[in-house]
């Protein structure tokens, strides 16, 4: 069975203030070209559809369009939802769709129903779990605590129990939107920490022939069998240096990839992070090949510039971020805070602020429990809050 392995559309996102609704539809285009030139059977979309809960109605509208396209095809869909998508709104019409060989999966109850499809070899069961709060889904689930590796553990374990009871020689796939160890992340995640920890192992996922993953935006192996295919586009400059795929996975009658290829995605504009002064960076001839490219530029001259962006702007007229790291030492005190607090997250922050205010000594392991969980609180409230708009 011929598989595209997707995810990370992020339907209505920006980058920077550029909408980049244009190059997601040159994006599902192609993906919808690609369906047919390589005769795919199946198109899995691995979460995150849409960037977030509520997406604008032009975002919505090239969804829908896609979905008409891909069922005109006559390729079945798998599709769950992500930590972006609102569950709840992307799966309103699901029974629906899935006439159409559209199959949602964002409701957690059913991860453990599989789509069953079938090839010249037999049945190939495909299981959705959709993105899975851990405080919002432990009792659904019965897991044994509210963390990530529990509740997909105990997700897992249903789907192990269903895949027990199908036919001999059934094969599986697994559709996640989850941080597994091992995966490489980049600036344009949304966090999904909880209590310290967002990874969980690989071994997960152990009993079944194929897991295709979203929610990290490069593209990746965990394993051979676990995999991300990464985002279409680039949603932050830390993607800069990213090739933009999709899998093609070619899952043979035992179960095993017989060839796993990455098919290039669409690139409207490349992407450039460039550093030094800014007198190096208008007049050096080797930057000439990113002056078509949407720019990141670091300025590290000792004394702001006056009027940078516009400088800038006359060579690389695609400059959307402009960040100034003067070249001094970083126990300065004329620092920012923003460059004291680089690299450290939220956790961290509040730790050092303890330690500030108590003159050198930094919180106990109860007070650092007690931060963690309310971190937690406010991030599942906000979710909360977000998807019941």
């Amino acid at each position: 069975m011929r598989i595209l392995h997707t995810s990370d559309w992020h339907l209505g996102r920006s980058f920077h203030r550029v909408s980049l609704l244009d190059a997601q539809a040159a994006y599902l285009d192609h993906l919808v070209a690609s369906v047919r030139e390589r005769e795919v059977d199946v198109v899995l979309v691995a979460g995150d559809v849409y960037d977030r809960a509520v997406p604008p109605l032009t975002a919505v509208e090239l969804f829908d369009r896609a979905l008409h396209r891909l069922a005109a095809a006559g390729v079945p869909t798998v599709m769950i939802s992500g930590n972006h998508d609102s569950a709840r709104r992307l799966g309103v019409g699901a029974g629906l769709f899935e006439r159409a060989g559209i199959h949602l999966r964002t409701d957690p109850e059913n991860c453990a129903t599989p789509v069953v499809l079938a090839d010249d070899h037999g049945d190939v069961a495909f299981y959705g779990l959709p993105y899975l709060e851990p405080a919002l889904v432990k009792d659904t689930l019965r897991a044994a605590r509210a963390g990530h590796e529990a509740v997909l553990t105990a997700a897992m374990d249903r789907v192990r129990a269903d895949l027990a009871t199908r036919p001999a020689g059934t094969r599986s796939v697994v559709l996640a939107h989850a941080f597994v160890a091992g995966g490489e992340p980049s600036d344009s995640e949304r966090d999904i920490t909880v209590g310290g920890v967002a990874a969980v192992p690989a071994g997960v996922f152990d009993g079944v022939d194929y897991t295709a993953l979203g929610h990290l935006h490069g593209s990746q192996r965990v394993t051979s069998r676990v995999r991300y295919s990464g985002s279409p586009l680039a949603y932050s400059f830390s993607e800069a240096d990213h090739r933009k795929t999709m899998w093609l996975i070619d899952l043979d009658g035992d179960g095993d990839i017989a060839a796993g290829e990455r098919i290039d995605c669409p690139v409207e504009r490349p992407l450039a992070r460039l550093r030094g002064r800014l007198d190096t960076l208008l007049e050096d001839p080797v930057l000439d090949r990113h002056e078509h490219a949407w720019v990141e530029a670091t300025l590290t001259d000792p004394v702001r510039p006056a009027e940078p962006m516009a400088r800038l702007a006359r060579r690389f007229p695609h400059t959307l971020s402009l960040v100034f790291d003067p070249e001094r030492p970083p126990d300065d005190p004329g620092a920012s805070y923003a460059q004291r607090l680089q690299g450290r997250d939220d956790h961290q922050i509040a730790e050092d602020f303890v330690a500030h205010v108590r003159g050198g000594s930094g919180p106990n392991d109860l007070e650092r429990t007690v931060l963690r969980a309310a971190f937690d609180d406010v991030r599942v409230d906000e979710t909360v809050r977000e998807v019941s708009r």
